[in-house]
């Protein structure tokens, strides 16, 4: 498994929505470390996608999400779903592929956060992973309701082949270096501390 490569990257943020949100293990810790990452797609042009499970039943995406998501200039897009697994909707291939449109499925690393670990977060992970992407799985952002359940879909996926990684990895990856022009952006956003929750 490689170190993350901007040009290559895509954020999937999946399913941070309604009252679920709430009831996920460390929940705080959780849109945190999501809101830094969607920041941090932003300093490195990042492609990030979000989905909706259901929001008719579900709720709409949390609202601090969905600010940083509204917010953001990088390339973003879109997907509200019924199938658990992103990869169980049609129209998610279809916008990887517009996210990242010269690089062949194998070549793309989608970096995942989301809820709920078990569910919609195992079953899109696991099918990437069957098509040939890579996927890096940032705990710090992933978690489900109890923290069994978030334990063992997340040992599940890595024994899967799924990279487990967290925002701040993530984070210096994407620079690599001092140097480059976005770490003073990057080591500010550090300095806010480590999300707690």
């Amino acid at each position: 498994m490689a170190l993350l490569d901007p040009t290559r990257s895509i954020l999937v943020v999946i399913d941070l929505q309604g009252k679920l949100v709430g009831m996920v293990h460390r929940p705080a810790l959780v849109l945190e470390a999501t809101r830094r990452l969607m920041r941090l797609a932003d300093l490195f042009a990042v492609p990030v996608v979000l989905t909706e499970q259901y929001p008719k039943g579900i709720g709409p995406t949390e609202e601090s999400i969905r600010a940083t998501y509204d917010g953001l200039t990088t390339s973003k897009f879109f997907l509200e779903k019924t199938a658990f697994g992103c990869c169980g909707d049609s129209g998610f291939e279809a916008l990887l592929r517009q996210a990242r449109p010269h690089l062949a499925r194998e070549k793309r690393q989608i970096v995942v956060a989301g809820i709920e670990a078990h569910v919609c977060v195992m079953q899109t992970v696991l099918e990437l992973l069957g098509s040939g992407h890579e996927v890096h799985l940032c705990w710090d952002a992933v978690s489900g309701r109890g923290e069994e359940y978030r334990k063992h879909a997340l040992e599940r996926m890595a024994a899967a082949g799924a990279t487990l990684t967290n925002h701040e990895s993530v984070a210096f990856e994407w620079a690599r270096d001092k140097n480059h022009p976005q770490f003073k952006a990057l080591s500010a956003l550090m300095k806010e501390g480590q999300p707690q929750g």
